[in-house]
């Protein structure tokens, strides 16, 4: 007697759920501009969001498991029975191709894909899908090409003496030159707005925990955390 093949997940294709992330290396597409940029594009496609979920301060590099926007995004699928994974651009998903490769099953696994609103490797053709392998290869590049640019530029500030270490909270370093960091600026006026609530510390770590808020990888354990964001010269 031959086994009954598993049926695929039924999933309504007018349904999507977005994500969004912000690096401390991406200063040109901020959380605003990269929820601007689904919704434009839902509303051309007729499909609803129907979740938003955001990594801010997290690298495109950082493992799946690490991304807490990411993974309740990938669960959200399944939940609530939507038919794509929709990002402002491909690179917001990752910069790394095997990490991209690993949210492309995840989401195929619940009967939905990955798309980007920005268009790049639409379609689920061959030549689409080579596309989208080709766009995650630049995408891991330009983030080694940035980390290299970064490495050179503080040896060169440390071969005349220079100081190369404590980037203050709110700013990222680009070719050796404090630049204003959007996504880490954003975590602090949230823990701001927190305090001004009322919230301790604590409470305001423990807020930014509940929310998925990421920033520089560091535990939000720790109330220390919140009383530096809180004094940030940013």
């Amino acid at each position: 007697m031959s086994k009954s093949k598993k049926s695929r997940p039924v999933v309504d294709s007018t349904k999507v759920v977005a994500y969004i992330r912000v690096s401390t290396e991406d200063q040109h597409l901020g959380p605003e501009a990269q929820l601007a940029a689904i919704n434009v594009w839902a509303t051309r496609q007729n499909v609803t969001v129907v979740s938003v979920h955001r990594d801010l301060g997290v690298s495109g590099a950082t493992p799946l498991a690490d991304c807490p926007g990411l993974m309740a995004a990938l669960d959200d699928l399944g939940a609530q029975g939507a038919g794509s994974l929709v990002v402002a651009k491909r690179d917001r998903l990752a910069r790394d191709v095997m990490k991209a490769a690993m949210v492309e099953a995840r989401a195929e696994k619940v009967g939905a894909r990955v798309v980007s609103a920005a268009g790049e490797g639409d379609g689920t053709d061959p030549a689409a899908q080579l596309m989208r392998t080709i766009v995650d290869a630049f995408a891991q590049y330009e983030r080694a090409m940035i980390a290299a640019r970064t490495r050179a530029a503080l040896a060169v500030k440390k071969s005349k003496g220079e100081r190369t270490g404590g980037i203050p909270y709110g700013f990222s370093d680009l070719d050796g030159q404090l630049v204003p960091n959007d996504a880490e600026r954003t975590v602090i006026a949230r823990a701001r707005e927190l305090s001004s609530q009322g919230l301790s510390l604590r409470g305001i770590c423990a807020s930014l925990k509940t929310e998925g808020v990421v920033f520089r990888n560091f535990n939000w354990n720790s109330p220390a955390l919140a009383d530096r964001l809180l004094k940030a010269e940013c």
